[in-house]
C-alpha cells in the first residue's frame, strides 16, 4: 500500500512506520440448511522486532507486513470456538490453494482431469467449509501473497527454515492475543512443505510461547525431506516412490483390470523388502537377482524392463512422469499423476510442463484476485504471489547442513510434551510430490510412546497432491477434517 506520511530523521525524510491495514466485511453462508453469519478480516499485519543498542531498549521496528484472511463465526463463544491457522507450502506458496480449494467459505471451480474449467472461471459458496466447525485464519508467509519485508528490511532474512517458523509463529501469537483466543481449541492446517512447517510450529509455539495445540492437519505430508529428495547416496526415495508410481501406472491402464488395492499391496511389499535390499547390495547382486528385481519393478511401474535396467533400478520421479506415457507422446503430472500433457519433445529426459499445476493455476489466480477486491474489499496494487519462485531458489536450510531437513524429532517432542495433540494426515494415491508411502514411513518412525500412536489418523484419497481438485475427494476430505476438529476440540 502507498505510504502517505513521512517522518524526519537526522534532517532527512523517511517513510513512516507501516500500520495494519485490515478490512472487515460481513457475510453469510448456508450449511446443511442452516444460515451462518460470519465476519472476514483481510489485510496485512505488521511484524515488529525489538531494537536494543548497547543494552538499551530503543523500541520496536517494523520488520515485515504479513497478509492474512481470518473468518470468525458471529455470535459464537470465542472461548470454546475452535480456530484453525492454515498455510500452504512450497516454500514459496501462498495459502490460496487451501483457502479457495478446500477450507474457506468460498471456493473456486477449477475443474478436474476430465472436465477442465475454461476461463474466466467461477467462485461459488462452499457448504463443506471447515468454518462450520472452526474459525479460520489463512496466512501467507513473507514474500508470498501480499506479504513482504518492511521498507529497509531484507526479504532474504525470512527465506529459511527457522526465520519462517519464527515469523509465522509470531503471526499466530499476535492473532490469538488480539482476538482473545488463548482458551480456544487451536489447530494448524498445512499442505506439502506446510506440513513440515506445521510440525515445527507445534514445537516452537509450545517452547517459545507456551501455546499448546489441539491438533495438526497434515495435507500431503512431508516431515523428512530425505524421503523425497533424490540425491547421491540416498536410496530411500527410490523405494518409497514405487507405490505412487504403481498407482499412476494403474490409473493410466498399465495394470489392466486389477484392483488398485491389490496393485498397491504388491508395490508396498516390494518397496519395503526386495527393492531396498537390492539397492543396498549394488554390484553384489547376482545376475539372476538383478533380473528378477528389474522385472518386478518394471511390472509395478509400467515401465520397460530395458529402461529400469538402464537406470540401475533407481527411477527418479520426474523421469518417471516423463517416461511412463512416452510412447503416446504424453507426460503425466507431478502434483497429480492423473493429469497428462502433450510433450513437444519426445526425447526429453524431464517433462516440459506439469499439467497438474498449469491446468488449475489460472483458475486460482483469477478467483482470488477477484475475490479479495470485490468481496473482501481489500485493495493492494502488489501482485499476489501464488507461487514465488524467487523464494524457492533462495530458501535456506543452513540449520540442517550435513543432515536431512526434518521435523520428525520436533513433532515427536511436541507430542510427548502435549499428549493431547492429535494429528490428521491426508494422503493422495496419485501424489508424485509427497508420496503417501514416504509419509507412512516417517509417521512410523516418530519417537513417541505406543499409546500416543492412537493420536494419529490417516485418510487416503484417489487423487493427487491437492486432492480437493477431485470433487468426490474434496467432499469426503471436508467431512474428514470437520470430524477431526469436532472429535478433538475437547469441548
Amino acid at each position: 500500500m502507498p505510504e502517505d506520511t513521512k517522518a524526519e530523521e537526522n534532517g532527512e525524510e523517511r517513510p513512516a512506520e507501516p500500520t495494519d491495514d485490515l478490512v472487515t466485511t460481513s457475510h453469510t453462508i448456508t450449511v446443511k440448511r442452516r444460515k451462518l453469519a460470519y465476519t472476514a478480516q483481510t489485510g496485512r499485519i505488521v511484524l515488529r522486532k525489538e531494537v536494543t543498542t548497547d543494552g538499551k531498549f530503543e523500541g520496536h521496528k517494523a520488520k515485515a507486513e504479513v497478509f492474512l484472511t481470518a473468518y470468525t463465526l458471529d455470535d459464537a463463544d470465542p472461548g470454546s470456538r475452535p480456530v484453525t491457522f492454515a498455510f500452504n507450502g512450497g516454500p514459496g506458496s501462498a495459502s490460496v490453494w487451501l483457502h479457495l480449494g478446500l477450507l474457506g467459505p468460498r471456493r473456486v471451480v477449477s475443474g478436474d482431469v476430465d472436465a477442465p474449467e475454461p476461463p474466466p472461471y467461477r467462485l461459488v459458496d462452499n457448504p463443506e467449509t471447515l468454518l462450520a466447525h472452526s474459525d479460520l485464519v489463512f496466512i501467507d508467509p513473507v514474500s508470498t501473497g501480499y506479504s513482504r519485508a518492511a521498507t529497509g528490511e531484507k526479504s532474504k532474512d525470512y527465506l529459511g527454515f527457522t526465520p519462517d517458523i519464527e515469523s509465522v509463529g509470531e503471526i499466530i501469537r499476535l492473532w490469538t492475543s488480539r482476538n482473545g483466543r488463548w482458551l480456544s481449541p487451536k489447530y494448524l492446517a498445512g499442505e506439502s512443505y506446510g506440513t513440515l512447517r506445521a510440525a515445527a510450529l507445534a514445537g516452537h509455539l509450545q517452547e517459545r510461547h507456551g501455546l499448546f495445540l489441539n491438533g495438526l492437519m497434515l495435507i500431503s505430508s512431508v516431515l523428512d525431506m530425505g524421503t523425497i529428495v533424490f540425491s547421491e547416496g540416498n536410496d530411500k526415495p527410490y523405494s518409497l516412490y514405487v507405490p505412487t508410481y504403481a498407482a499412476i501406472a494403474h490409473y493410466h491402464g498399465r495394470h489392466g483390470d486389477r484392483p488398485l488395492d491389490d496393485v498397491l499391496a504388491d508395490a508396498e511389499e516390494f518397496a519395503s523388502r526386495e527393492l531396498p535390499w537390492a539397492l543396498e547390495r549394488g554390484a553384489r547382486l547376482s545376475p539372476e537377482e538383478r533380473t528378477q528385481a528389474v522385472q518386478t519393478l518394471a511390472s509395478l511401474t509400467g515401465l520397460e524392463e530395458s529402461y529400469v535396467d538402464r537406470v540401475n533400478l533407481r527411477i527418479e520421479h520426474v523421469r518417471f512422469f516423463t517416461e511412463l506415457l512416452r510412447d503416446q507422446g504424453l507426460a503425466t503430472g507431478r502434483m497429480d499423476g492423473r493429469f497428462t500433457t502433450w510433450e513437444p519433445d519426445g526425447g526429453r529426459e524431464q517433462m516440459s510442463d506439469d499439467a497438474s499445476i498449469s491446468r488449475i493455476i489460472g483458475a486460482y489466480s483469477a478467483a482470488f484476485n477477484h475475490y479479495v477486491r470485490h468481496e473482501l474489499e481489500y485493495e493492494n496494487d502488489l501482485p499476489y504471489e501464488l507461487l514465488a519462485m524467487d523464494v524457492v531458489r533462495n530458501w535456506s536450510y543452513s540449520e540442517f547442513e550435513g543432515r536431512s531437513v526434518s521435523a520428525v524429532d520436533t513433532l515427536s517432542s511436541a507430542m510427548r510434551a502435549n499428549p493431547h495433540l492429535k494429528v490428521h494426515v491426508a494422503l493422495g494415491y496419485y501424489d508424485g510430490a509427497t508420496p503417501y508411502y514416504a509419509a507412512e514411513h516417517v509417521l512410523a518412525r516418530l519417537v513417541i510412546p505406543e499409546e500416543l500412536r492412537e493420536n494419529i489418523e490417516s485418510a487416503y484419497y484417489p487423487a493427487g497432491h491437492m486432492m480437493y481438485v477431485h470433487e468426490p475427494s474434496r467432499v469426503q476430505q471436508s467431512k474428514d477434517l470437520g470430524a477431526f476438529v469436532a472429535n478433538t476440540s475437547n469441548r
